[in-house]
């Protein structure tokens, strides 16, 4: 019987809560394994189901994080009898008592064009931020026994970085529980997309944060006006407010850019939809775009594959290597040609389906199964090893 301690701390929102929503049912369904999962308040009423896992809430800010993790962690894990520690956040345990596998999934540590970003912008305390994370981030994939990466892509990128071994271990989609959920949309959702009703409808699942490069996809929406032959709505699953928007990001030169470009009546902002809901709003969707210059993995890309939408994302390796042919790519930086993309897609409904076709079989050779499988024959490795690589 092998005890797994899992810190996940740091999943609040975007790939890091998709990742403890997908990984602990499949380890709560093990067995042979004991579960320990470390949480933040609020969260454990998902998971309410899996009473065979036990869950430790702990309530600390994400300023006071990192130093929680260094000095009361470790007591935490060796009071409860874990053989090995899984660190989910990008933050290692510098003196784990355990074996550790440390799961690396930010890529703005090592992205040029989020530092430029940030210097373009004078967000100079974010990017003090990042750079002292990036740091840390670099540490940890010393610290740890083995590093984990959610594609070849970024895990290349994470050894030319440090120059250590790093793992790909692709991440999941398990379709069953994606679809399950037919609640409907709330109202509030619902009556804002009856004014899309008839348009074409792009869709971007994404909080605002400046590494998405929302600007990108704004400026394209003028030029998509004149391409197509028809209303376009762009749909996004955010607000462009700064009093709904996290991560010390601030939407208001988008907001801005929205009113200077005159296209406040294609954009249409959901808001936050619930993760159990979203498939619902892919299905009425008929193109997914992303215009994200870094990416580790992007989850929404295989949720709109499996939903059988065809894609139009920034040119990335992580991208080419998610979705291979079921998607077009564009320069990241160039609205021209990712209008240019989204109208030749549009104009060819026989390309689509195409698209489509490829996109559905590609989902589907991502599995959360074979993610646990591959994270647990790396646990079972380093069970019983000394806590040091």
């Amino acid at each position: 019987m092998m005890r797994l301690f899992i810190n996940s701390l740091a999943a609040s929102a975007g790939g890091g809560l998709t990742y403890i929503r997908n990984v602990i049912p499949h380890l709560a369904a093990r067995p042979g394994l004991d579960v320990v999962v470390a949480l933040a308040p609020g969260l454990r009423e998902e998971f309410r189901a899996f009473t065979n896992v036990e869950f430790q809430e702990i309530d600390v800010s994400p300023m006071r994080r990192f130093w929680y993790e260094q000095t009361s962690m470790p007591g935490r894990i060796r009071q409860c009898g874990a053989d090995v520690l899984l660190s989910t956040g990008n933050f290692a345990i510098r003196s784990s008592p355990v074996p550790q596998i440390l799961l690396s999934r930010n890529s703005v540590y090592t992205s040029a064009d989020f530092y430029r970003d940030l210097r373009s912008r004078r967000e100079y305390k974010i990017w003090l931020d990042t750079k002292f994370r990036g740091a840390m981030a670099k540490k940890s994939i010393r610290w740890a026994n083995v590093t984990v990466a959610p594609s070849e892509a970024f895990a290349a990128e994470l050894r030319r970085w440090t120059g250590k071994l790093v793992r790909t271990i692709h991440h999941g989609f398990d379709p069953d529980a994606f679809f399950q959920n037919s609640a409907a949309l709330s109202a509030d959702v619902e009556h804002k997309l009856q004014s899309a009703e008839g348009a074409l409808k792009l869709l971007f699942v994404s909080h605002y944060n400046y590494y998405r490069n929302f600007e990108t996809l704004l400026r394209a929406l003028p030029l998509l006006r004149k391409a197509v032959g028809r209303p376009v709505k762009l749909l996004l699953t955010c607000e462009l407010a700064a009093e709904k928007t996290s991560g010390g990001y601030n939407p208001t030169a988008a907001a801005a850019l929205v009113k200077e470009l005159g296209i406040s009546d294609m954009v249409v902002e959901l808001g936050t939809v619930p993760y159990q809901r979203l498939h619902q709003l892919y299905r009425k969707a008929d193109i997914y775009v992303t215009p994200a210059y870094t990416e580790t993995f992007a989850h929404p890309l295989v949720e709109a594959m499996a939903s059988g939408l065809p894609v139009v994302a920034s040119d990335l390796a992580v991208h080419r290597e998610i979705c291979g042919d079921a998607a077009v790519y564009f320069p990241r930086f160039s609205p021209e040609t990712l209008s240019e993309s989204v109208a030749r897609l549009a104009a060819s409904p026989e390309t689509a389906n195409r698209m489509a076709s490829f996109g559905l079989e590609r989902s589907r050779q991502f599995s959360w199964a074979a993610h646990v499988d591959s994270i647990l024959a790396l646990a079972q490795d380093l069970a019983g090893t000394t806590k040091r690589s």
